[in-house]
């Protein structure tokens, strides 16, 4: 099938979204919840930046591949994601690991979940595939990525970060010559290779692949014969094309879509407790470095019907405000002061309550006089009235989890085990 001049790549092209991955390293946020269906901004999910990206570029035909606890992501594309239509050639299918090979076998790694479900990408009848990862905060245009594919006439084409060489030790590293080709695919090398004409910078892989799908169909049905594969695209797939084939290297800067408020290109892998804490927490500055406010390219998510948020209470030491925040539909702030936080829908900020630098995820509830400083609430959990967080290193870690950093995250369970031994 060859490309049609009359009509935009995105048009042709599919979205593979993978989203199966647990993300051990949010820790207890992701006890109950897949890493791309964790919240992040006020009200959207993390999946939500992939899905839009691929929305805002043209693309109209996706699937996302889920696996580990993918109730919660499942039941948001339901709400939020329901508006394709069949009949306007428009889809997106959630594809769960069902054991559809065999009955034993889940998505075994990345490459494996698009192999298990060749036939239902055959059924999109598309030209190209986007694979992407549905953890990632960013904003980019697809299209621009689509065209140097074509125009390179690559077998693969490889969505790349710039980060200085000494960052890059932490990521795959590319290996590319003058042209961007790449000749060298390195798994976290301890002396990352520079870049022809920038040796102080190296380029990472973002985990985003353009693909002709007859190309890639029949090397995931080549790996899926190996019993040596790991049926991964990073570890497999990926450099057997670098050996054998043309791996094209496309620089995030060429396709990041930004407002003209974004001083550089912004990428964030959220998933520690202090990234997912520290990029939330940069939404609130005067100057955000990624800008959500960008009707052009919408955030797109499950709009809930919900009353505006309210501030009660105008007397002193009893005041209802927010400075530097950002303050969802159905949140109540009353009488509470709070500063530099993120409130997500429906959270009860009560009197004589003070927050500072806390990301409170859906309906939390704080109590009266409780003294929160650099925390993330999770959803739901109702914090006792007094409770002081922020202030004293050891006593927070003996409750709740401290990271390296200095955030606390507080879940219900660990106020429960609290609340059981001081009686």
């Amino acid at each position: 099938m060859k490309p049609r001049p009359n009509m935009r790549l995105s048009s042709q092209a599919m979205a593979f979204v993978l989203a199966g991955g647990r993300g051990s390293r949010l820790k207890e946020l992701t006890d109950r919840r897949a890493k791309p269906a964790v919240y992040f901004g006020g009200k959207t999910r993390i999946i939500d930046f992939a899905l839009s990206n691929a929305l805002n570029s043209g693309i109209r035909k996706m699937a996302i591949a889920t696996q580990y606890k993918a109730h919660s992501l499942i039941r948001h594309m339901q709400r939020g994601w329901g508006f394709f239509r069949a009949e306007r050639n428009e889809y997106l299918d959630i594809l769960p690991a069902s054991q559809r090979v065999s009955e034993s076998q889940w998505y075994l790694g990345t490459a494996d979940a698009v192999t298990q479900n060749i036939d239902i990408v055959d059924d999109y009848k598309v030209k190209f595939v986007v694979i992407l990862a549905g953890d990632h905060i960013y904003k980019m245009d697809y299209e621009v990525m689509l065209k140097q594919h074509v125009e390179t006439g690559a077998n693969v084409t490889i969505g790349c970060l710039t980060v200085p060489r000494a960052e890059a030790s932490a990521f795959g590293v590319m290996e590319v010559d003058a042209s961007g080709r790449i000749t060298r695919f390195l798994e976290k090398p301890a002396d990352p290779p520079g870049i022809p004409g920038d040796e102080g910078n190296a380029l990472v892989s973002m985990g985003i692949y353009v693909f002709d799908w007859s190309f890639l169909r029949d090397l995931l049905i080549r790996d899926s014969e190996d019993e040596n594969s790991s049926h991964d695209f990073g570890n497999d797939l990926i450099p057997e094309i670098v050996r054998n084939g043309k791996a094209m290297a496309h620089r995030f800067a060429e396709s990041c879509v930004t407002s003209g408020l974004e001083h550089e290109p912004y990428w964030r892998d959220v998933g520690t407790i202090d990234a997912f804490w520290q990029a939330n927490i940069d939404l609130t500055e005067f100057t955000p470095k990624l800008d959500i406010y960008d009707n052009a390219w919408p955030i797109w998510t499950y709009a809930e019907i919900v009353p505006p948020a309210k501030f009660i209470h105008d007397e002193d030491g009893r005041r209802g405000m927010a400075v530097s925040s950002l303050v969802s539909g159905d949140c109540i702030v009353s009488g509470s002061e709070v500063r530099n936080s993120l409130l997500f829908t429906g959270c009860r900020a009560h009197s004589f309550s003070a927050l500072d630098h806390v990301v409170a995820l859906p309906y939390v509830q704080i109590g009266r006089k409780a003294q929160l400083t650099r925390c993330v609430i999770d959803r739901g959990v109702v914090i006792p009235e007094g409770l002081v967080v922020g202030e004293d290193p050891e006593e927070d870690a003996r409750w709740f989890r401290r990271t390296e950093g200095g955030v606390v995250l507080i879940t219900q369970s660990m106020l429960e085990a609290r609340a059981s031994v001081r009686g």
